[in-house]
């Protein structure tokens, strides 16, 4: 990993402990009367935003659908150094609860994400939280409103790193090439569950690519 991302993602060990101070419940892996994919095992340290699915199934690709939702974000201009931060002090200064996942997005031009991200965001508890537009205190930072979305997915284990996003990613391009019936409709982006409280081994965190029909 170039310096750039190392220090992005000890920015998020360094500062995800006061972000995300609260009560560790551990979700227990099931599945429920629907036959829903199953849920990892994982430490839950901050709710989800309203209406998102659960994270996971862990090492299996599969389809999502998120609804519309709000976010802050902040993207990168000299590397992705100092994204964290900004987004904590927005978040601050709102007294805006802050939720799981992470989002951390990659360019993808030409086909090929970029080596490290290029975006970051918090989303939002609701959409009824904030008001679109940039934040008055610091313009790098923007509220988004996002559409309703449907991705192809994979859970993983493991640090929040460009490895395990390069892992992911790859095993997405091999489903995609194997279901022509998709295509990419948008940016791979991380979805990161836990904070550098939970050991390597159990975190949590999801690479997926938004998609469309073929035919649509």
């Amino acid at each position: 990993m170039r310096p750039s991302a190392r220090v992005l993602f000890k920015g998020i060990a360094a500062s995800a402990a006061v972000m995300l101070a609260g009560p560790l419940v551990l979700i227990a892996q099931e599945t429920d009367v629907a036959q829903q994919p199953k849920k990892p095992w994982m430490v839950s340290e901050a709710s989800l935003p309203q209406g998102f699915p659960q994270p996971g199934p862990v090492d299996e690709v599969i389809l999502k659908t998120y609804p519309a939702h709000r976010l802050a974000r902040v993207t990168a201009k000299d590397g992705s150094d100092g994204m964290f931060m900004k987004l904590f002090r927005h978040i601050e200064r709102n007294e805006i609860k802050m939720t799981a996942p992470v989002e951390m997005s990659w360019s993808d031009e030409a086909g090929t994400p970029s080596r490290d991200p290029d975006s970051m965001a918090f989303l939002y508890g609701s959409t009824a939280i904030g008001t679109p537009g940039a934040d008055s205190n610091d313009p790098n930072v923007m509220v988004e409103d996002i559409a309703a979305m449907q991705v192809v997915s994979i859970g993983l284990r493991g640090a929040y790193d460009d490895k395990t996003f390069r892992r992911g990613y790859a095993k997405l391009e091999a489903w995609l090439s194997e279901h022509p019936e998709w295509k990419p409709a948008g940016a791979p982006r991380t979805l990161g569950y836990n904070s550098p409280f939970v050991p390597n081994f159990f975190k949590v965190s999801e690479v997926q690519i938004p998609v469309t029909p073929t035919d649509s």
